[in-house]
C-alpha cells in the first residue's frame, strides 16, 4: 500500500511540474519564450524565418500542436488572420482561445505604427490595428517580455521565482545590448532607403532610417516591370542608399532595382533563423545592424 501511495505521489508531483507546451506563431516569440522560461517549457514555432507569416496553411500538424498547447504566443494585429483563427477553432482547445489565459498577443503591449486612415481591401493587404511587424524594433521586446513573463507565472505559479529571475536577467542583458546596437547604428541615422515590402516601419523608427518608397505597388502585391520602372524614375529624383528586403522575400525585384539605381540590396534576417548568424534574439539584431552598416559602404 505504501509503495502504491509513493508511486501516486511521485506521478502527481511530476505532472504538476510538467513543462508548459508553448505554441508560437513566429520564431521571434519562440526565442523570447526560451529566454524567459528555459527548460520549463516545450516550444513549437508554426513558421520559420523563410516563410511569410501572412500566408500560412492551417495544416493538420499545426492543429495537432495547438490541441496540446497550454499557451499560444503570436504577434496579433491581424498578422496571422489568414490561418490562426482556423487552427484555434479546429484544435478544440478551450484554453488557447482569444480572451483566455492561454492566448497571448504581443502587439497589445507596444505602440502600433501605421494604423490606416481608411479600411479598403483595394489597398492590398492591410491591418486595421496597424503595421504588425513589431519585431524589427528591439525596444519592443522589453514590454512584451514583461507581459509574457507575467503570463507564464499565471499559468505556472509554482515557478514564479524562476520566471522573475529569468526576466530580470533578460531585461538587464537586453538593455545593455540596446545601448550597444544604438551606438553601432549611429551612422545609419537619416539614411534614405526603399523596401520591398512595408515591413520595416518599426526598424525605421528605432534607427531613424528614412523610407522613400516600397517596391510593392500595394502591400502583398509583387511589383510588375512597369511599376519597377516607375520606382527607378523616382529614385533618379530622390536618391537612396539601399533597398531592404526580408529573408523570405524573393530577391529578384530588389536586385533589379539595386543594379539599375546603383544602390546596395540588403537582405535582413527579419526574425530568428533568417540568416545563419541570427540564431537567437541577440544575434538577430547583431546581424541586422551589421548588414545595414555594410549596406552603407
Amino acid at each position: 500500500m505504501k509503495k502504491i501511495l509513493f508511486v501516486v505521489l511521485l506521478f502527481a508531483s511530476t505532472f504538476s511540474h510538467a513543462a508548459l507546451n508553448i505554441f508560437t506563431c513566429e520564431p521571434e516569440w519562440a526565442a523570447l519564450a526560451k529566454e524567459l522560461a528555459a527548460d520549463k517549457i516545450n516550444i513549437y514555432s508554426a513558421t520559420t524565418a523563410l516563410q511569410d507569416p501572412h500566408h500560412i496553411e492551417a495544416r493538420p500538424s499545426l492543429i495537432a500542436r495547438a490541441r496540446g498547447a497550454d499557451l499560444v504566443v503570436c504577434t496579433g494585429a491581424q498578422l496571422e488572420v489568414a490561418w490562426l483563427p482556423l487552427v484555434l477553432r479546429t484544435s478544440g482547445n478551450s484554453k488557447i482561445q482569444p480572451g483566455n489565459s492561454g492566448y497571448f498577443e504581443a502587439a497589445l503591449y507596444v505602440t502600433m505604427l501605421g494604423i490606416p486612415a481608411r479600411l479598403d481591401r483595394a489597398d492590398g493587404d492591410f491591418h486595421a490595428s496597424g503595421n504588425s511587424h513589431i519585431q524589427t524594433d528591439a525596444r519592443n521586446f522589453l514590454p512584451i517580455a514583461d507581459a509574457l513573463s507575467k503570463r507564464l507565472i499565471q499559468l505556472d505559479p509554482a515557478n514564479t521565482a524562476f520566471y522573475h529571475n529569468r526576466l530580470q536577467s533578460f531585461t538587464q542583458a537586453w538593455q545593455a545590448a540596446l545601448l550597444r546596437w544604438e551606438k553601432q547604428a549611429a551612422p545609419l541615422k537619416g539614411t534614405p532607403i526603399i523596401v520591398h515590402h512595408n515591413g520595416f516601419p518599426y526598424l525605421n523608427n528605432w534607427l531613424e532610417l528614412k523610407q522613400i518608397t516600397t517596391l510593392e505597388p500595394k502591400p502583398g502585391m509583387e511589383p510588375s516591370a512597369a511599376h519597377l520602372a516607375q520606382v527607378l524614375a523616382q529614385l533618379q529624383r530622390t536618391p537612396v542608399r539601399m533597398v531592404l528586403r526580408a529573408a523570405y522575400h524573393n530577391p529578384k525585384s530588389s536586385q533589379w532595382i539595386a543594379e539599375r539605381a546603383n544602390i546596395t540590396a540588403v537582405m535582413l534576417p527579419y526574425t530568428v533563423g533568417g540568416t545563419s548568424s541570427a540564431t537567437d534574439l541577440f544575434t538577430l539584431f547583431d546581424d541586422t545592424i551589421q548588414r545595414l552598416l555594410a549596406g552603407l559602404k
